[in-house]
């Protein structure tokens, strides 16, 4: 069990370089006249570019922020707080978000473990430098209902929904292991927002360090279809629009929900993708865990001799809040921002269905009696009847 511990306020200097994710951590650049481009390129920065490197290949390695770095416990102060520096420089530069956020997640994690045992008073200031309230009283810690839902909502686990809090005049009061745990929340939210940087500054970021981005770029390869699937390639492009948007989610280092996780993985077992490829696809998700993710596939997958779990139905979907049959305004492809008209016809019940419509081909299923085909008024518009047959795609 954590053992909060007491000691005297940390000066102005000692919080940045226990809280480098703090506004203002970065006026301690000035004061070592290190700029931007010098801490990219300056020899005398070396140590701090390759322990953000590191910091950078931990997170990549396992978001939990588990991984202990002893170079990292064994830095000066100035070093760990350049390499910091230099991470989200870097990772703020980079092609595609998902890296970022996976470090983000990572440092959250890896700033929990002291703030489990830091006086409560510490926990307050570094909160209110985050802009959030956390005043400490005799029975815990106070956080304001309207700061408690922004932190609380992404956390998935039961016991931090609003239902089983002390609510009192406004405030949520929680212990302080919790309020830790929201306080983490609040770190990962500021350190998956990219730096702004100049169009110069990136350039130059993604020329020196092309090796290290390609290493995380690298983690996202093209899908796969199972060796022994005969129905050829996957076609991502066929997807439908709410797996498109479910696989977006993903790339950009988002959450998505365990409704929507599962029903990606279900699908991408159906259309025929092979283990790896599903297990690559949740790669961009924050909170990756590799023996995690390859558990709750292999159970997903594995089910009913290897037909896997269904997926599920299109009304499922809309009532969970994943269907994007609108379009997706967040998206930038003009496609998947406009709407999908094939998603209204009302014969559709299902995404596999969508996927066969289109011309993707899918694992059938040998536990379910074959249904009947889409109307021929569908097929008139086109959707080729090879493909309109469906044996578990058009639940009834």
């Amino acid at each position: 069990m954590a053992v909060r511990r007491t000691s005297a306020p940390l000066d102005e200097r000692s919080l940045f370089s226990e809280y480098p994710f703090l506004p203002g951590a970065e006026a301690l650049l000035g004061e070592e006249a290190v700029s931007v481009r010098a801490l990219l390129t300056d020899a005398a920065f070396a140590s701090a570019r390759s322990l953000g490197r590191a910091r950078i290949l931990a997170a990549a390695e396992d978001p939990r922020g588990a991984r202990d770095l002893e170079e990292l416990a064994r830095a000066d102060p100035t070093v760990r707080l350049l390499s910091f520096l230099f991470a989200r420089v870097v990772l703020s530069a980079a092609p595609a978000p998902a890296a970022l956020r996976r470090w983000a997640v990572s440092e959250a994690k890896r700033n929990h473990a002291r703030l489990l045992v830091v006086p409560p008073e510490e926990l307050s200031e570094v909160a209110r430098r985050l802009r959030f309230r956390f005043d400490p009283t005799a029975e815990g810690v106070e956080v304001p209902l309207v700061d408690y839902l922004r932190l609380s909502v992404p956390i998935r686990e039961a016991e931090f929904r609003l239902p089983r809090q002390a609510v009192r005049r406004g405030s949520v009061v929680v212990r302080p292991a919790r309020a830790a745990r929201l306080l983490q929340e609040a770190v990962r939210l500021r350190l998956a927002e990219p730096l702004p940087l100049a169009d110069d500054v990136v350039r130059e970021v993604r020329e020196r360090e092309a090796e290290l981005l390609t290493e995380l770029a690298r983690r996202s390869p093209a899908p796969v279809a199972r060796s022994e699937f005969r129905g050829g390639p996957l076609r991502p492009e066929l997807f439908p629009p709410c797996i498109r948007k479910m696989q977006r989610t993903l790339q950009k280092g988002e959450n998505l929900s365990h409704s929507g996780r599962f029903c990606l993985a279900a699908f991408l077992h159906r259309a025929g993708a092979d283990f790896e490829t599903i297990v690559d696809a949740y790669r961009g998700a924050p909170d990756f865990d590799e023996s995690v993710t390859r558990y709750q596939v292999e159970h997903i997958t594995q089910r009913d001799g290897g037909a896997g779990y269904e997926p599920p139905e299109c009304e499922t979907l809309r009532s969970h809040g994943l269907c994007a049959r609108d379009g997706d305004p967040t998206a930038d492809d003009p496609r998947d921002r406009a709407r999908d008209e094939r998603c209204f016809d009302p014969s559709l019940r299902h995404p596999l269905q969508y996927y066969r419509w289109r011309g993707g081909t899918v694992v059938e299923r040998t536990d379910r009696a074959e249904r009947p085909s889409p109307t021929a008024s569908t097929e008139a518009r086109g959707r080729p009847s090879t493909h309109a047959r469906s044996r578990s795609t058009d639940p009834r």
